[in-house]
């Protein structure tokens, strides 16, 4: 039997900016340790993302011991400290609201700046809770998620990316689908099959088939829209009127994943 193994890693520090892979990340409460904690909102405190602004694909980020260390073309360089204290806001992210902390005015005018849209940059504490829905928790007093659209945790199998590229005439990267966990070693789209795995020491649930939007049509390292890969999973991946790619996960434990961990199909 051939082994799973956990191929890819990531972490998108700021919601709908670009990634960062790992080679090791730690598990909290919320998901991957920096994943979505921060968040850029509109003057009315909504979450903002590339499905209005393609071009935030090109906002880069860099982990640095104090600090986000923030690039995009044209700018000069961002420090955002994580040591984030100021004035707080309550933000609405998919019709969730929650407290964050306003990252200050030197961001604000960044991403105003380079997405000409007057929006600031927030910050979600620790102790600012934001619960799974109920309908797909497993704890309901414990399950959380940080500014992800809706669960801490998505995994996508290298095998149903490769299956997805056989049909299109242009093949796509496995970031158009901003997944948190990349799998190798099964056929694709076992990981719809799947309900509990493990990898590490980590516990995971498989709850909810993940329905994709028109982000997965933005080039990422243009910041450029498409048509695809959305028009061609709409021909076989379609349930309910929405398209599915990927699995989102829910976590039973803290722990660390890394990259070769084992995946054991538990159920």
């Amino acid at each position: 039997m051939t082994r799973i193994a956990l191929s890819e890693l990531n972490i998108y520090p700021i919601k709908s900016a670009a990634g960062i892979s790992l080679q090791t990340a730690e598990v909290e409460w919320k998901g991957l340790r920096a994943d979505r904690r921060w968040m850029l909102v509109n003057e009315h405190n909504r979450f903002i993302t590339q499905r209005q602004i393609p071009k935030m694909a090109l906002i880069a980020i860099a982990l640095e011991p104090d600090h986000l260390f923030i690039t995009a073309p044209g700018m000069e360089p961002l420090v955002v400290p994580y040591s984030v204290s100021g004035i707080e806001l309550e933000v609405e992210v998919w019709g969730d609201r929650c407290r964050a902390i306003v990252a200050g005015e030197p961001a604000k005018a960044w991403f105003s700046q380079f997405l000409d849209i007057s929006c600031q940059l927030v910050y979600l504490p620790d102790d600012s809770v934001r619960l799974v829905d109920p309908n797909y928790a497993i704890d309901h007093s414990r399950d959380q998620v940080s500014f992800a659209d809706a669960f801490p945790f998505l995994l996508i199998s290298e095998a149903s990316l490769q299956d997805l590229n056989s049909r299109l005439t242009t093949p796509v990267a496995m970031n158009r689908f901003r997944p948190n966990l990349v799998v190798k070693g099964c056929d694709p789209f076992a990981e719809d099959q799947w309900r509990k795995i493990r990898i590490g020491s980590v516990l995971l649930h498989v709850v909810k088939p993940c329905s994709r939007c028109i982000v997965t049509t933005v080039e990422q390292t243009t910041g450029v829209r498409g048509q695809e890969p959305l028009q061609t999973l709409a021909t076989y991946r379609l349930q309910q009127g929405q398209v599915m790619f990927g699995q989102n996960l829910l976590h039973a434990n803290l722990g660390s994943l890394s990259v070769g961990d084992e995946v054991e199909i538990l159920d």
